[in-house]
């Protein structure tokens, strides 16, 4: 008999949609980490390893990098900037172009996509530098094979606030990933469904009509409907000041062609769900009916991020410093919260108890802190006080060997790499490059 890898492998080889062509922009299954069934992907917002590992306001985080279970990571770094780039990198291994948290620029049929121009889509906080194309707008579904934006050590124009971040570190400040050709549109969720595997994004506070055409919503009203409440004139707040809860940079699935058009059976908007609801994450928990991989983005009051207009416990952090000082605690009190109530409705489902499965606990981004100025002498320091550290936790059901605190260099490629290979699929982009190693150590049995 046969074992459920070895039938994945088998399948993927056999299957008409992995031919030599489609294979062409993708590498072989990585090795090294055991036969997953389930991997449950949680991701958090806008702060670093060190605003989190011993953080009082953290409990049950905290709690979690002490147990004996859970391995952590305290040199895994997130790509680039803003949001959405690091959300593309971890489902898809690149940026697709997409340095921005722009809108997806939904069914658009008649676009050219970032890839297919070689043009950067990004904030432009500051002209693009010489050589770079760049344009702020909609972002066309990613789709087919292109160039995909390079990703600098130092972002000194785009996603940066003149007078406050003038400069950004990527990654740790030092290393860069220069624009990569034969980068392929796809993401996890297309291999998995061309696989005979399952996806679901679920999203806190998206509303009942589901996320076509969602830019942001309080799970009640989006973008596109509050203006037309019959008494719209009427709300004790200013008109469209809602609290954006769901943001569709927070929902990388949503921006690419093939799930956009429902290209194949089980691949399309269908499979973003909210957190409630018949089909959404807890009663697929509660009745263990959850797909191989499900990837977990909390509203934007729990995730760790904020908003300038929600309570105290939404607020944003008053300062940003790469420390624990000026954060505010409500704000990361009730994303801790937030992450102990999805972990352990995950502990307590029945699929759980089924299989080798994973929790992965993960934050995006920092919190922007790090190349703040150029140095006395008029250059970019080639060391960041702070810089893309992120945390980083993976616990399984299966493990017998002592958990890890780990030291080795890893970043968001690494971790798809390793989901990929878990799940029996080939690595995708840059999770390929020669230099993202798998996590083997946090899988291990």
């Amino acid at each position: 008999m046969i074992s459920k890898l070895q039938q994945r492998v088998l399948a993927l080889t056999m299957s008409a949609t992995f031919s030599a062509l489609a294979l062409a922009h993708e590498g072989s299954v990585p090795e090294g980490i055991p036969e997953l069934d389930h991997v449950f992907v949680i991701m958090m917002e806008n702060h670093n390893a060190q605003q989190i590992i011993n953080n009082p306001d953290a409990p049950f985080i905290n709690r979690m990098l002490a147990s004996r279970s859970v391995s952590y990571a305290t040199n895994y770094f997130g790509i680039g900037h803003p949001s959405s780039t690091n959300y593309l990198e971890t489902v898809g291994g690149s940026n697709f172009g997409v340095r921005s948290d722009n809108a997806p620029d939904f069914h658009n049929h008649t676009c050219e996509t970032n890839l297919r121009s070689g043009t950067v889509n990004a904030d432009l906080a500051l002209p693009a530098p010489l050589g770079v194309t760049a344009k702020s707008e909609a972002v066309c579904p990613i789709a087919g094979v292109g160039q995909d934006a390079e990703t600098p050590a130092i972002d000194s124009w785009n996603e940066v606030t003149p007078g406050s971040f003038n400069f950004l570190a990527d990654i740790d400040g030092v290393k860069s990933i220069p624009a990569a050709q034969g980068i392929d549109g796809k993401t996890i969720a297309d291999q998995l469904v061309a696989n005979q595997g399952s996806w679901k994004s679920y999203q806190e506070a998206l509303p009942l009509a589901g996320a076509d055409g969602v830019v942001y919503s309080n799970g009640t009203v989006t973008d596109a409907t509050i203006a037309t409440l019959p008494n719209v004139a009427t709300l004790p707040a200013t008109p469209g000041s809602y609290v954006k809860a769901y943001a569709a940079k927070h929902n990388p699935f949503v921006y690419f062609k093939s799930v956009q058009d429902a290209s194949k059976p089980g691949l399309s908007l269908a499979n973003t769900v909210a957190f409630d609801g018949p089909n959404g994450l807890y009663a697929d928990l509660a009745t263990g009916n959850v797909p191989t991989y499900s990837f977990i983005a909390p509203s934007q009051c729990n995730d760790m991020h904020g908003r300038g207009n929600g309570d105290s416990f939404c607020a944003f952090d008053p300062v940003s410093t790469g420390t624990q000082v000026g954060l505010n605690p409500g704000l990361i009190a009730q994303g801790d919260v937030t992450v102990q109530k999805i972990v352990q409705s995950i502990k307590a489902s029945p699929s759980w108890r089924e299989g080798r499965n994973a929790i992965v606990v993960m934050w995006d981004e920092n919190d922007y802190s790090g190349v703040a100025a150029l140095d006395k002498n008029g250059l970019y320091p080639t060391k960041t006080p702070f810089n893309n550290n992120v945390l980083v936790m993976v616990e399984t059901n299966y493990r017998t060997s002592p958990r890890v605190i780990s030291n080795t260099y890893y970043n968001h490629f690494s971790l798809l790499k390793s989901i990929e290979g878990g799940l029996g699929l080939p690595c995708l982009n840059h999770a390929c490059d020669k230099d993202v190693t798998t996590m083997s150590e946090f899988f291990a049995k």
